[in-house]
């Protein structure tokens, strides 16, 4: 597995850290059901692919996201390196009792807020202070468990239904997070709205604001800026990254939400600026191309078309 190419900038030596979150957030938006040897099968490749962190499951309500129903199966199906983390999503407070019945299945959780007003009420029928009155009970309960405990904030850099959202807003609801037990805080780009001028401001901010957290970036290539979005991010020195493979995902609402960067795009353009992660390209690549399989259409990823760079063929 080759990391760099003649193309890394000289003197460079930088890693990130990649989570994959294709076999949740991506397969969620799937129409079809997917079925759960297949998401098995996937998520046992996605783990020889050299990635550490992978979003295997959420504990939401089968009727609300029925894609997601039989999460317990697939916790219990799949085979991972020990090296791998085994992460689950958590809705809420039902949704963790039944993550803490099988809590021997996984490794991490991360529960979740927008911080939109509409839109925490359109995801999930709940305000935003309700939803993080929540988080402070479940992170007590979350800490005592001993699981590794992080938090996304969707629509960090803008809502479609209310536009513009303060930073101010967005820190300070990390910040509770943070205060509740949260090692790791995630910013999401939930419909595609963030620019990169925007993005270097906002983690260089977030930085500031919250020392010793763990700041991952979580980008939607809606508008075709995922990729210069994760650049920004990078310079301003974030070191966490979310993405899934094939570039799977969107949001469910509103409609015309657009899949996460795709995971092979992402780390191609990081392992050509000679930022390490760790992660087989081509394994990755391959397990994109068998998930475009089992869905029965193309995938958006550019990988999948094109494959990795070849400097040796091309000189």
């Amino acid at each position: 597995m080759t990391e760099t190419t003649t193309n890394a900038t000289p003197g460079e030596d930088r890693t990130v850290a990649i989570r994959e979150v294709g076999p949740r957030d991506g397969f969620q938006n799937e129409p079809e059901t997917i079925p759960t040897a297949d998401k098995i099968r996937l998520i046992n490749e996605l783990g020889q692919t050299g990635l550490t962190r992978i979003e295997v499951a959420s504990f939401v309500r089968p009727d609300v996201i029925p894609q997601l129903s039989d999460g317990v199966e697939v916790l219990k199906g799949i085979d991972l390196p020990e090296s791998v983390e085994r992460m689950v999503l958590i809705p809420n407070t039902k949704g963790l009792d039944n993550a803490l019945a099988i809590r021997e299945l996984f490794d991490a959780c991360t529960l979740f807020v927008s911080a939109s007003e509409s839109h925490n009420k359109a995801n999930i029928n709940r305000t935003v202070r309700e939803t993080m009155d929540d988080v402070k009970t479940m992170g007590g309960r979350i800490a005592a468990e001993g699981i590794k405990y992080g938090a996304v904030i969707a629509t960090s850099f803008g809502c479609p239904y209310e536009g513009h959202i303060p930073m101010e807003r967005v820190l300070d609801l990390a910040e509770e997070f943070a205060e509740s037990g949260a090692t790791e805080l995630g910013f999401g780009d939930t419909t595609g709205m963030a620019n990169p001028a925007y993005v270097h401001r906002f983690f260089t901010e977030a930085a500031r604001r919250l020392p010793g957290v763990e700041l991952t970036a979580h980008f939607h290539n809606t508008r075709g800026q995922g990729l210069a979005n994760a650049y920004a991010a990078l310079e301003a020195g974030c070191r966490s990254f979310e993405s899934s493979f094939g570039e799977l995902g969107g949001c469910p609402v509103p409609k015309g939400s657009t899949g996460n960067i795709a995971s092979e795009d992402l780390i191609s353009m990081f392992h050509e600026m000679g930022v390490q992660t760790g992660i087989d390209l081509d394994a990755l690549i391959t397990s994109a191309r068998h998930a475009q399989e089992v869905l029965g259409r193309k995938l958006t990823s550019h990988s999948i078309v094109a494959g990795p760079i070849q400097w040796e063929a091309a000189a």
